[in-house]
């Protein structure tokens, strides 16, 4: 790996602690410590693999690096910016830079919406394309993990598991993010 890459996403002593509450005032008896002080860095280009066994976590971290969940403690940089103190309106800037495809693409796939609507829907989020464009995307996009690009009028549950996991790749691609985030148990 070439040394002298720029660092897109630095985590130093990253926590995420989840209270536990007891009886009716909802009084706080404890601290269950999903994360607890990891820290790495990921330069361009470079991949990171956060290995360990079930619960101990891996998908926690990946959701408090992208702030889905907020961080207990610690820092996010991602390309030089402080990601754990930004507003929500600038942090809605900097999402479509960084993604994540989650691993069980029924939870994440809402199954009134057609996959044309599925991938489409950061697209028009975030005003990348529009109209025949933004269907040419789609199109596209459905082709470059498999899918047949006719498909976009298709509902999550006439596509078989491994197809659905590749709809749930195809989404975060749609906004050609910098910073991908895998979450496989």
């Amino acid at each position: 790996m070439n040394n002298s890459s720029e660092t897109l996403l630095k985590v130093e002593n990253l926590s995420k602690h989840f209270p536990i509450t007891k009886g009716v005032f909802r009084r706080q008896v404890g601290t269950v410590k999903a994360v607890d002080g990891i820290s790495f860095e990921i330069k361009e280009r470079e991949t990171l693999g956060l290995v360990g066994e079930s619960g101990c976590g891996k998908s926690t971290a990946g959701r408090v690096i992208l702030q889905l969940y907020p961080a207990t403690s610690g820092n996010v940089v991602f390309r030089g910016v402080e990601i754990t103190e930004l507003s929500p309106e600038k942090l809605r800037l900097q999402r479509p830079k960084m993604q994540m495809i989650f691993q069980d693409p029924q939870d994440s796939l809402n199954p009134r919406m057609t996959v044309g609507d599925i991938i489409g829907e950061p697209i028009i989020e975030h005003q990348f394309h529009k109209g025949k464009e933004r269907r040419e995307k789609i199109e596209q996009l459905l082709k470059s993990v498999g899918l047949n690009p006719k498909y976009t009028n298709r509902y999550p549950h006439e596509f078989s598991g491994g197809q659905r996991q590749r709809i749930g790749i195809a989404r975060p691609l749609a906004l050609n993010p910098d910073f991908i985030i895998c979450i496989w148990e």
